[in-house]
């Protein structure tokens, strides 16, 4: 398994590629920006890009999807119940000052249990609202990974002050589908370290 996590825009949201050696198929996952720093890794492996997937809609997350989807033709995942996010791309962009990226509806939306991913490494789409309406996690269980999103933070969780966001909500997912996943799971958070399912359940102040 290729496994690469990479942080990318301005608010350095942790983008990752996963691939296979043998297939040479390829996902990625938030390419929120920094397009040609990506197609340059997915080179780098010889690798054919076959799926891309946002955890969610916000700004930082969805930049660069339709420009590696332009450059690629992969499609788009993302689940349906952050479309109102999505058109909200120049209010999002405002909050930075930057310039609005062009973004598009989804090829399909991301819903929960669905499998996405490549053949090797297919992933279990978590469905974990709270961040925003839409916020999924994917949960590659033969590779022993989780990746998060902005639903759980080493050390931390969501932030929920942000249209759509909800405070009770987001720790019902965490708590409903996420800490019932084994102690040893590594967790890829939207932003910052690894950590695992069972260190946040022993020491999130947020979780307790």
């Amino acid at each position: 398994m290729i496994l690469e996590t990479f942080p990318v825009g301005m608010l350095q949201c942790n983008c990752t590629l996963i691939g296979d050696e043998t297939s040479h198929e390829a996902m990625v996952i938030d390419p929120g920006d920094n397009i040609p720093q990506i197609l340059a890794r997915l080179k780098a492996h010889g690798l054919v890009l076959m799926q891309i997937v946002v955890t969610h809609a916000h700004i930082d997350h969805v930049g660069g999807a339709l420009q590696l989807k332009r450059a690629t033709g992969a499609p788009i995942l993302l689940n349906q119940n952050d479309l109102p996010l999505l058109k909200m791309m120049d209010v999002q962009a405002g909050w930075l000052g930057i310039e609005p990226p062009e973004v598009t509806p989804p090829d399909a939306s991301a819903e929960h249990g669905m499998i996405v991913g490549i053949a090797e490494h297919p992933a279990q789409v978590l469905h974990t609202p709270g961040h925003t309406p839409g916020s999924i996690c994917l949960l590659f269980e033969k590779d022993n990974l989780l990746l998060a999103g902005d639903t759980l933070f080493a050390g931390s969780i969501g932030r929920t002050d942000l249209p759509g966001g909800d405070s009770g909500q987001i720790l019902r997912s965490i708590h409903d589908r996420l800490l019932p996943l084994p102690d040893e799971l590594r967790v890829v958070p939207g932003h910052g370290a690894m950590t695992t399912i069972g260190e946040e359940r022993e020491s999130n102040p947020f979780l307790r």
